[in-house]
């Protein structure tokens, strides 16, 4: 049987997220970015493991940056071996639950207008296309949409 437990990222995970990233990325970020982002107090850096077999392995993260107005979801990433399976959801969920009391900040990201799988859970999730950035990937040019959430509400 198995489960996944969400947990922050230290940098005893590097190793793991670098291997999904370059599985699911054409232009990784590097080693020295997610670093950075780690060692920030201001970033939020989930990870999803999945414990089998007295083993726990790295199959998705979420690595989030606070900035004055919003949360922005800067990098989501599932192994491609285990996407479909609710991972990316486990972990935006999550961000909402630890952020729920933030009232002023809501949640902005960009997503490749040709990604209509992850477009469409973040639709599901509460995002809103707001715009449209121009060749924002460095890659192929492709335009990103610009996604946003209204803040949390408090309980």
């Amino acid at each position: 049987m198995t489960t996944i437990e969400l947990r922050r990222l230290g940098l005893g995970d590097l190793a793991a997220i670098e291997a999904i990233e370059r599985r699911s990325y054409p232009t990784p970020w590097s080693r020295s970015m997610f670093a950075g982002e780690l060692a920030k107090p201001s970033s939020i850096c989930l990870g999803a493991f999945e414990n089998e077999d007295d083993a726990s392995r790295l199959r998705g993260y979420l690595i989030v940056s606070r900035y004055v107005d919003a949360w922005h979801v800067m990098n989501v990433a599932v192994d491609p071996d285990h996407r479909g399976h609710g991972v990316a959801t486990l972990l935006l969920e999550r961000l909402f639950e630890l952020t729920a009391n933030d009232e002023r900040r809501g949640y902005t990201l960009e997503v490749r207008v040709s990604n209509v799988v992850a477009i469409g859970v973040y639709e599901r999730l509460g995002f809103e296309a707001r715009g449209i950035r121009r060749g924002y990937y460095t890659d192929n040019r492709e335009d990103a949409l610009i996604m946003w959430r209204e803040a949390a509400e408090s309980t």
